[in-house]
This record gives structure tokens, C-alpha cells and sequence, in this order.
């Protein structure tokens, strides 16, 4: 029977979402890509046990999130029961609804029906009453937002979500779905959009600016650019990387000489701060406090550790991040 480490809240920074009393850790635990059937359970369970003994608290998943889609909350249902059934109220577990998950009209998007299919069916999934955080995954073109950010009050007037959030959503479609929350009755707590020292859009498209107006919270998934900040392509591309298998979000013609060119100098800069590659892309994330919180996945116990120690150096003087401004837009 696994026993978490008593000095669990030793280390971890935790952060205010927004204006809300909900604290999150700086670095969280995304389930996207390591969590499936073709992945060993007791290395799954050894990622999800290292992580709260770090005091990594959230647990992030989605629908879809596998592979196969639903296979990633089904794995974290089971470790629920096997390990942390006693630990429930310590930790943050959100999922989010967007992207297809079943054939036909009502299996995506954004509408009341769809939403609230599946969070039932997350929550049956992961053995759960409730989720702590239900994001709309990406924002429907064609549905009313009225009716989307509805269904997001409804979860939370039926007892099935304590907060909710929305993910992929623009600074415009944020502060529009910010308001009718609010008219509801309900909050909006987080949004969690890509970001990372090569993706700067949060900040170049006002996002970063409207959270800060509305005191909502942020956790940027993709901080470390799907591995490109890693380190692991600081020679070109390996033969197991995920950009060597022409994964549809990184493929081999992305990494350019131009681009090892410049993950090398940033290496430098993280080198000369006692940080590897990885923990300098996560530290710079979380600079200023801007961010709530950032999202890793891991394939390892051994690579959940490397990225939590990045929180042993968030700050950086200015010359630093000049430098790193010069390396990403130069």
C-alpha cells in the first residue's frame, strides 16, 4: 500500500488561481501522452506516486487524452483506488471537453449536450463524484457561447466540478466567456493555453493581459514545446524522438538548423545557471508569477524529478531574459 512522503509541501511552491482561494502548484501533472495501454501501469503508477510526493497536486487530463482517447482517465481512475484514496482532498484533478471522443453530431464541440455527456462519462472513468476543475477545451465556432459556458455552470450547480476553466480560447473569446460566468454565477478560475519561450502568443495576442485584468489563472500547457526544450535535440534529431516518427504536433521539418541553432544557445544561458535545458524553459514560464502554474507530462520518475528542480531557480535578472529574447526572435 503506497504511504505518501510526510515532507510532501516541503518544496513546492504554490500559487493563487486568479482571484480564487484555489492554490495550485507551480509545475502540475499533465496525463496527455504517457498514460495509455501501451504503456507499462506500474511506470504510470510510479509517475503518478514520485509526482505527489513532490507535492505535484494536479493531475490534469482530458477526455481525449490517452491514447486511446478516455484511456489516460481510466488509468488515473485506477490509481485513485490503488493509491490515493485516502489522499482525494489533497489533490486538484480537472478534465476538459472539446475534441471528438464518439461518432456523430454530439461527440465534440461545445454544446450542453455534448459537455455534459462527457464529464458523466469522465467521471465514471476515473471512479469520481466530482473534478475539481472542468475546462471547455477548445471554443465552438458555430455553438453560442452562452449555451457552452451554460453547460460549464450547470457542472458545477449539479455538484460535478468545482471550478471551471477554458483552454485554446482567445483574449477576446476569454474576457466574452469571463463575463457570462459571472452573470451565471460562476466564476471563471483558469485558462490554459500553449506556451512556452518559442510560443509566445499568450503574450503577443494580449492574453497574459486580459487573466491579469480579470484575475483569472493560467497554466501553460506545452512549456517545453513537445521536447524541443528537452535538450534531446541539441544534436539533430534522435531515432526514437517524437519528431523522428512525424508525430502530428512535432514533425521532423520543424527542427531546422536554424532552430538547433538556437536551442544550443539557450542551453548555454541554462548551463551558466546550474539548470538544464528543460528546467530553464519551465523556469522562464513561471517568471514574475504570471503564470499559475506550468504543465509537464513524463514518461519517467527520473524526468518528472528533472523538471520539478527547475523550481529551485525561478528568478532571472534582465540580461538573461534579453538574451533569451534575442536567441527566440533573433
Amino acid at each position: 500500500m503506497y504511504t505518501a512522503h510526510p515532507d510532501r509541501y516541503a518544496e513546492m511552491p504554490y500559487r493563487r488561481t486568479g482571484r480564487s482561494g484555489l492554490k495550485l502548484p507551480a509545475l502540475s501533472l499533465g496525463l496527455w501522452h504517457n498514460f495509455g495501454p501501451d504503456r507499462p501501469v506500474e511506470t504510470q503508477r510510479a509517475i503518478l506516486r514520485r509526482a505527489f510526493d513532490l507535492g505535484v497536486t494536479h493531475f490534469d487530463l482530458a477526455n481525449n487524452y490517452g491514447p486511446p482517447p478516455g484511456s489516460a482517465e481510466s488509468a488515473l481512475g485506477e490509481a485513485l483506488k490503488a493509491d490515493f484514496a485516502p489522499y482525494r482532498d489533497e489533490l486538484v484533478i480537472s478534465t476538459k471537453a472539446g475534441y471528438l471522443m464518439w461518432p456523430g453530431p454530439y461527440g465534440e464541440w461545445g454544446s450542453r449536450k455534448y459537455l455534459l455527456s462527457s464529464l458523466d462519462q469522465s467521471l465514471s472513468r476515473m471512479g469520481l463524484e466530482y473534478v475539481d476543475i472542468f475546462y471547455s477545451h477548445r471554443p465552438d465556432p458555430k455553438t453560442p457561447l452562452e449555451e457552452t459556458m451554460g453547460a460549464l455552470h450547470t457542472a458545477v450547480q449539479q455538484g460535478k466540478a468545482l471550478y471551471v476553466g477554458v483552454s485554446n480560447y482567445s483574449a477576446e473569446q476569454t474576457r466574452e466567456a469571463a463575463r457570462i460566468l459571472a452573470e451565471l454565477g460562476t466564476p471563471l478560475l483558469i485558462h490554459q493555453p500553449r506556451y512556452s519561450m518559442l510560443d509566445r502568443r499568450p503574450e503577443t495576442g494580449g492574453l497574459l493581459d486580459a487573466l491579469d485584468e480579470l484575475q483569472v489563472g493560467s497554466i501553460a500547457y506545452s512549456p517545453l514545446e513537445q521536447g524541443l526544450l528537452t535538450g534531446r535535440y541539441l544534436n539533430g534529431i534522435p531515432e526514437d524522438s517524437r519528431a523522428a516518427s512525424d508525430s502530428p504536433f512535432l514533425n521532423s521539418d520543424a527542427v531546422t538548423e536554424e532552430l538547433v541553432g538556437k536551442l544550443r544557445a539557450l542551453n548555454e544561458i541554462a548551463g551558466s545557471r546550474g539548470q538544464s535545458l528543460a528546467q530553464l524553459a519551465l523556469a522562464w514560464v513561471l517568471r514574475q508569477g504570471r503564470v499559475t502554474s506550468a504543465l509537464v507530462g513524463a514518461s519517467s520518475p527520473r524526468q518528472l524529478e528533472d523538471s520539478v528542480a527547475a523550481i529551485g531557480n525561478l528568478d532571472f535578472d534582465a540580461d538573461e531574459l534579453a538574451r533569451i529574447d534575442k536567441i527566440v526572435q533573433g
